[in-house]
């Protein structure tokens, strides 16, 4: 299976094939916005902004997994992203990260490139890099900031 075969349901919404993607490096990152490294969106911005022209997209997956630190509506997450920390990166639909319910996207990253919990994301802000052909090439921890994943970024560009 890749990546690229899935379809996920925006924040409006919409369904759209993540084969819209082939061809980009990504940071593919579960979001809260009440979580302690919801600051984390300000440096996910900047990176899409400084690099979007050469191929490359954050693509954000709100999330509830954790301690309910997700807001409620799609509406809300997306108003609060945009006010407090500009984001104009593509949002979909808030999901599970986790579990027997969890996203196909995330179960597929964490089968790629497993963490400390054998695999499963430990917390909000997980972040994967993969490069254009949609292999996972690095994971991310939480406390990991996305500008320290700017020289990765950079070599996959």
């Amino acid at each position: 299976m890749s990546l690229f075969e899935l379809e996920q349901e925006t924040l409006h919404g919409d369904k759209v094939s993540l084969e819209k993607y082939k061809g980009d490096v990504l940071i593919v990152v579960n979001t809260a916005s009440k979580c302690g490294f919801t600051p984390q969106y300000e440096e996910l911005e900047t990176l899409y902004q400084d690099y979007k022209d050469r191929g490359f997209t954050v693509l954000g997956f709100p999330s509830d997994s954790f301690m309910n630190q997700e807001l409620d509506s799609s509406n809300e997450i997306e108003e609060f992203c945009k006010i407090n920390y500009g984001v104009t990166f593509p949002l979909f639909a808030k999901s599970k990260v986790r579990g027997s319910d969890i996203n196909p996207v995330f179960e597929y990253l964490t089968k790629q490139k497993k963490g400390l919990l054998g695999g499963g994301i430990k917390w909000n802000f997980t972040k994967f890099l993969l490069d254009r052909d949609g292999n996972v090439v690095e994971r991310f921890a939480p406390k990991d900031t996305p500008f320290s994943m700017k020289e990765a970024i950079e070599k996959l560009l």
